[in-house]
């Protein structure tokens, strides 16, 4: 068991940044969306947005080693062992991987619907574009308290430390995709998003308009949106804006106090 764990992180972080990568160059030249950035070849590619994005997820990387695999492990080593038989194998890690996609659905609609976890998570809606580095883009705040959130999920659940590394991978190649500029075929991007989130459902979600932000909390399938009626009936549009309605991007450091300054009445 030791030795699988071992080898799927061993090809979990490689697999992730050759998609990061291979998004990172399809979105700039297939784009969905005009790129809004100026400039020489440096400033197409990695504009002040892009940097500040990287900057955000080389935060949340530190951390990682620090607290949130070791959170992980310990809770995965207190399981309350209630899981039957025919719930282990293959049969297991679909229930896995459907059941933590339904919780992440709701842990996500709780960071819109609940002020304090707002404030953390409004950091990631702020970005004013979206492309692959705006799914690094979470306040070390939210990285924090979705790692405290998982270790109850997965004492309670009996969820296996395969099972989560294995959906966490799922998890980064789909928020990958579904922020990216990629420009996709009408009729491909319409037949994957009976099952899974595309660009398409979620730039509605990053629309700059309250009420379609608090909509579309979908993470990998696409089907939770529709059974607990959070769905949009909103189509994306090239020239729609996006962001929080009424606020604007902010500078790294402001970005890193934003959620601990006390908000104007």
């Amino acid at each position: 068991m030791e030795d699988l764990v071992a080898v799927i992180l061993a090809y979990k972080a490689g697999l992730v940044f050759l998609w990061l990568l291979f998004l990172f160059v399809l979105e700039r030249v297939f784009p969905a969306a005009p790129l809004m950035n100026g400039g020489g070849w440096f400033e197409k590619y990695f504009p002040v947005r892009v940097r500040r994005n990287i900057a955000l997820w080389f935060c949340n990387l530190i951390l990682s080693p620090l607290v949130v695999i070791p959170l992980t492990a310990w809770a995965t080593a207190h399981i309350v062992g209630w899981r039957p038989e025919f719930l282990s194998g293959s049969v297991g890690f679909i229930f896995d991987l459907i059941l933590l996609d339904c919780l992440i659905y709701w842990w996500h609609r709780l960071n819109h619907e609940v002020p304090f976890l707002w404030r953390f998570h409004e950091i990631h809606h702020l970005d004013m574009n979206l492309d692959t580095t705006s799914a690094l883009r979470f306040h070390f705040g939210e990285v924090l308290l979705s790692a405290f959130m998982r270790v109850f999920v997965v004492i309670i659940f009996d969820i296996s430390l395969i099972s989560i590394i294995i959906f966490e991978i799922i998890l980064l190649i789909a928020t990958l995709f579904h922020h990216s500029n990629v420009r996709l075929p009408d009729m491909f991007e319409k037949a994957l998003s009976l099952v899974i989130i595309t660009p398409a459902i979620h730039w509605i979600h990053h629309h700059a308009l309250r009420h379609d932000t608090d909509s579309n909390y979908g993470t990998v399938f696409s089907f939770w949106d529709k059974i607990f009626r959070s769905k949009s009936a909103r189509q994306r549009t090239v020239g729609m804006p996006i962001g929080v309605e009424g606020a604007q991007d902010k500078a790294l450091l402001q970005l890193l106090t934003r959620p601990f300054k006390r908000k104007k009445p």
